[in-house]
């Protein structure tokens, strides 16, 4: 992989972040693509794919968010306000100032 993708996965807040963002944008294709093409094109494998890939996706950014509470660097409430806005389509997208907050706060010895 390139050196880009690499420095996008350096640190929890990234990985946190970029999680973020891909599960977003995986749930809006899930709903906006796959589940159109399964009911009104009868293709039920786009559902298959896209909703095995936003499951991984989901459950990785729930073990990213439980990581950040239990390092101490966020709170249960916003772990719960994390997991309500994964279930909320274009909601994950409204954290991402907070989370950019938090990768530009990252120690810099830690970003190596």
């Amino acid at each position: 992989m390139s050196q880009s993708v690499w420095r996008h996965l350096a640190t929890p807040p990234r990985r946190l972040r970029t999680t973020a963002f891909l599960e977003g944008v995986s749930y809006i294709l899930l709903l906006g693509v796959a589940m159109p093409l399964k009911y009104f094109a009868e293709m039920p494998l786009a559902v298959t794919f896209v909703g095995s890939l936003h499951g991984f996706l989901f459950v990785a950014l729930a073990v990213l968010g439980y990581e950040a509470i239990q390092d101490g660097r966020k709170s249960w409430g916003w772990g719960v306000k994390l997991g309500l806005a994964a279930l909320v389509p274009f909601a994950v997208f409204f954290l991402d100032a907070a989370l950019r907050e938090d990768c530009e706060r990252w120690p810099e010895r830690d970003r190596r």
